[in-house]
């Protein structure tokens, strides 16, 4: 029996620093992102803070980015429990 790998398959953005994460085993959920970014300042995340910012995520290799160098991603199975840390 093969394990299946799960990842996401699309992103809307909802509101503020919140994007609702829709994953290939049907989960969806629906991420804060905010408290994470003002917990841990860093140059690479700050400009995240800015909602038009924020929304510059793509989908690549099944899991959501920022930036050309992916400046922020986060652990998928983070993402698929709805919290980031």
């Amino acid at each position: 029996m093969g394990t299946t790998k799960i990842c996401i398959e699309r992103a809307e953005y909802v509101g503020g620093l919140v994007l609702h994460l829709f994953f290939s085993d049907g989960t969806s959920r629906r991420v804060d992102f905010e408290p994470f970014i003002l917990a841990n300042p860093h140059p690479q995340y700050n400009r995240y803070i800015e909602p038009k910012n924020f929304k510059k995520f793509t989908i690549e290799n099944g899991n959501v980015v920022w930036g050309k160098n992916w400046d922020m991603i986060f652990p998928l199975m983070q993402l698929y429990n709805g919290i980031v840390a």
